[in-house]
C-alpha cells in the first residue's frame, strides 16, 4: 500500500527514535518522560475522537491491515502529532503485538485527581479543562474501585467493562501496575481515554467517598450476602480486589456491605476481571429497573 505521507523515512533499527520507542515500553523511562505508548489503529482512533494531544505518530504502511490508516495518519498530523514512516523491520522492533497493525502513537501522560471526580460528578467540569472526558448529566454516582490489581491485561480489561457498564468513574487504589503499561492501553482497546481515571492512597479514597455519601460494596468470598440480593442502587462504588490476595482488610473493616458471588464448582475464587463485570452489570441491572 502506497501512502503519499512526505514524512521522514527510518530504516535503521539503530535510529534514536527506534531506540527510545523501545525504551518506553518500561515504566521508568515513560514516566521519565511523561508519555506512553499508543498501538493500533482503534486505540489511536478513540484517543484522537477524546482530543488526546498525540506528540508522535509512526506508521508502516507494509504492515497496515485495511485502507483507513492513511485519514487516519492525517487527522493525527492535523491534530499536531509529528509523523514518521518506519520501514516494516523497523516497525516490528518497537511494535508491542506480535501481529502489528502499522501504527504507533506517542501521547502524554495525565494525572487526575479526586477533586477533578467531584467537579466532574458535580457537572462543573468543562471538556477542555479535562481532555477526553464528556461532562455527564447530574445523576447519582455508579464508580467502580479496584485495589492493588496487578496484572494489566486484567486492568484493561476492567476499564472496557467500567465502560460499558455506564460507570462514571474507574479509582486505582494503591496500583500494582502501571495505568499507561501498553497492554493497559491495548486491553481496554482505548477506553482508557474515555473513562475517567483516578490513581489514589486508599485512605484518601474512602475518606472521599464517605463526604459524598457515596456506599461502598465490597466484593469478597467470605461475604454472606450474594452479590445479587444487595441494593446496589443509589450512590455506588463497586471495591473489587487483587488477583492473588483479594480485597485488603482495610476496605474489608470499613465498607459498607461485602457481598459475594456464589461458586458452584471447585474453584473459589474468580478471575478479577470477570468479577467485575459480573458484579458491574447486576447494578446496571438494579439501576434500570
Amino acid at each position: 500500500m502506497t501512502v503519499a505521507m512526505s514524512d521522514e523515512k527510518i530504516t535503521s533499527l539503530q535510529n534514536p527514535r527506534i531506540k527510545q520507542l523501545v525504551k518506553l515500553r518500561d515504566r521508568r523511562p515513560r514516566d521519565e518522560a511523561g508519555v506512553f505508548l499508543v498501538e493500533g489503529y482503534r486505540e489511536i482512533r478513540r484517543a484522537l475522537e477524546k482530543e488526546v494531544a498525540l506528540q508522535e505518530l509512526y506508521y508502516a504502511p507494509d504492515w497496515f491491515l485495511g485502507e483507513n490508516e492513511p485519514a487516519l495518519i492525517a487527522q493525527a498530523k492535523a491534530a499536531g502529532a509529528k509523523a514518521f514512516e518506519l520501514s516494516k523491520e523497523a516497525f516490528a522492533k518497537v511494535a508491542y503485538r506480535e501481529r502489528p497493525d502499522g501504527l504507533l502513537a506517542v501521547a502524554p501522560q495525565w494525572r487526575r485527581t479526586l477533586a477533578d471526580l467531584d467537579r466532574l460528578l458535580d457537572g462543573r467540569t468543562e471538556p477542555a479543562a479535562y481532555p477526553g472526558t464528556a461532562v455527564p448529566a447530574a445523576r447519582t454516582p455508579f464508580l467502580l474501585v479496584v485495589e492493588a490489581i496487578e496484572k494489566p491485561g486484567n486492568l484493561g480489561t476492567i476499564l472496557r467493562s467500567a465502560d460499558a457498564a455506564g460507570c462514571d468513574a474507574v479509582i486505582v487504589c494503591d496500583p500494582v501496575t502501571d495505568i499507561f503499561n501498553p497492554n493497559v492501553v491495548r486491553a481496554s482497546t482505548g477506553v482508557l481515554f474515555s473513562v475517567p481515571l483516578v490513581v489514589e492512597e486508599s485512605a484518601h479514597v474512602l475518606t472521599w467517598l464517605r463526604s459524598r455519601h457515596i456506599r461502598t460494596v465490597a466484593t469478597t468470598p467470605a461475604a454472606e450476602t450474594l452479590y445479587t440480593a444487595a441494593d446496589l442502587r443509589g450512590p455506588l462504588a463497586v471495591i473489587m480486589g487483587s488477583e492473588q490476595y483479594g480485597l485488603s482488610e482495610f476496605w474489608l473493616n470499613n465498607s459498607d456491605l461485602p457481598v459475594r458471588i456464589p461458586m458452584a464448582g471447585q474453584a473459589d475464587s474468580l478471575n478479577v476481571a470477570m468479577a467485575t463485570i459480573i458484579t458491574l452489570f447486576e447494578a446496571v441491572r438494579q439501576r434500570s429497573g
